[in-house]
C-alpha cells in the first residue's frame, strides 16, 4: 500500500508550485510524505540542456530549509551520491529498501516522455504507481486515452487535477529572474561606489 509520494526533479530552483503540489498530492492520495528527489546537476546541464544549474548542495540545501516547517516534506540526496545519474526505477527501489512504499509522482509534462524517453516503465508503473498532475492545459485523460502506450497503463495512474494558480509558476521563470537581477546588480554596481552601495 502506498504511503508516500517521491517526487523526481532539477527543483532548480524550488518554487512555490513545486511545494503546493506536492503539499495538494499528498493530501488528495492521504500519504503521509512527499519525498523529494533532486536530479544531479551534471544531467541537469548535460542531459536536460539547461541555462544553468544551482549547486547540488544548493538545491538540496534550499530544498532542506523548505522542509523544515513541513512536516509532511522529506529530501533525499541519495541520487546525487551516486558516481552517476540513477534510473527512476533504481531510486524508487532504494526508497522501498528503506521502508516506505512510494509511488511516482510526476507532471502530465513527463507523461508524454514515458514511452520513449524513460526506462522501466512498466515496472515503475506495476510495483509502485503513477500519480499524474496536471502541467499547462494538458488533458491527460485524453493524452491517456489516444495514446496505445499510456492506455495499456492506465490502471496504474492516478490523475489530478491541480490548482490552477500553480500551472504559471515555473524554475525557468525564477532563473530568469535571478539573471536580470544580477544584470541589474552589476549595472547598479557600475555607477555607485563600493561604500554607497549598501546604503541605497
Amino acid at each position: 500500500m502506498t504511503d508516500s509520494l517521491a517526487f523526481f526533479g532539477a527543483f532548480n530552483p524550488p518554487t512555490v508550485a513545486h511545494l503546493e503540489l506536492a503539499r495538494f498530492a499528498a493530501q488528495a492520495m492521504n500519504v503521509k510524505q512527499v519525498i523529494f528527489v533532486p536530479s544531479k546537476s551534471v544531467y541537469i546541464r548535460d542531459e536536460q540542456g539547461k541555462d544553468f544549474a544551482y549547486s547540488d548542495a544548493q538545491r538540496v540545501a534550499m530544498l532542506r530549509a523548505a522542509a523544515e516547517h513541513r512536516p509532511w516534506m522529506r529530501v533525499t540526496d541519495w541520487e546525487m551520491r551516486q558516481p552517476r545519474q540513477p534510473r527512476t526505477y533504481e531510486t524508487l527501489c532504494r526508497l522501498r529498501e528503506t521502508g516506505c512504499s512510494p509511488a511516482l509522482l510526476l507532471g502530465s509534462d513527463k507523461l508524454a516522455e514515458l514511452e520513449h524517453g524513460w526506462m522501466h516503465v512498466e515496472e515503475i508503473a506495476r510495483e509502485f504507481g503513477v500519480v499524474c498532475l496536471t502541467r499547462g492545459q494538458d488533458e491527460i485523460l485524453r493524452m491517456i486515452e489516444e495514446n496505445a502506450y499510456l492506455a495499456s497503463l492506465a490502471r496504474y495512474i492516478r490523475v489530478l487535477e491541480t490548482p490552477p494558480e500553480t500551472r504559471a509558476v515555473s524554475s525557468t521563470n525564477v532563473r530568469r529572474c535571478v539573471r536580470e537581477i544580477r544584470r541589474l546588480q552589476e549595472e547598479i554596481n557600475g555607477m555607485v561606489t563600493p561604500e554607497i552601495r549598501p546604503l541605497l
